[in-house]
């Protein structure tokens, strides 16, 4: 693994956070339980936080997974850019990473965005749609995993 390796799974973690910011902001809080019974909206930003807890251990060489209880809806995604924000951290740093970059983003990295996709598309179907958005014009950067974005360059 080298340094351009990390970088381009930083600014994928960037991505997500750049992405998922956008499908959870300014959600009603009705969203939190819209969509089927047993996978509600505040299920899946709790398995997005899960998926970066997952991502952290195995990066660190210590591959566990927990099926976390979803919380309130703010409590949830506050954790989902916690949990962005504690991969990133350890991204940046000088630790080793125990796991293959490539496995890191096919596993965790990949299914997060799967999810953050779903989600948009639940806030459509919910009647509170995200306004779709050139991303390659977005201002991604690694390191910002929060939920405070630079605005939009070019929505539609």
């Amino acid at each position: 693994m080298n340094d351009a390796q990390r970088q381009l799974l930083r600014h994928t973690v960037a991505t997500v956070a750049y992405r998922g910011g956008k499908a959870l902001r300014e959600a009603p809080e009705s969203f939190a339980q819209y969509g089927a019974p047993d996978k509600p909206a505040v299920k899946i930003v709790a398995h997005l936080g899960d998926l970066y807890d997952w991502a952290l251990n195995m990066a660190r060489g210590t591959p566990a997974w927990n099926d976390s209880a979803p919380l309130a809806w703010n409590a949830e995604v506050a954790r989902f850019h916690k949990t962005l924000a504690a991969f990133d951290e350890y991204l940046a740093s000088d630790q080793p990473l125990k796991s293959p970059v490539e496995k890191l983003f096919q596993g965790p990295v990949a299914d997060s965005l799967t999810h953050i996709g779903q989600l948009a598309m639940m806030r459509r179907l919910a009647g509170c749609p995200i306004k779709a958005e050139n991303y390659f014009a977005a201002d991604v950067a690694a390191g910002r995993t929060g939920p405070d974005q630079t605005p939009p360059k070019k929505e539609f």
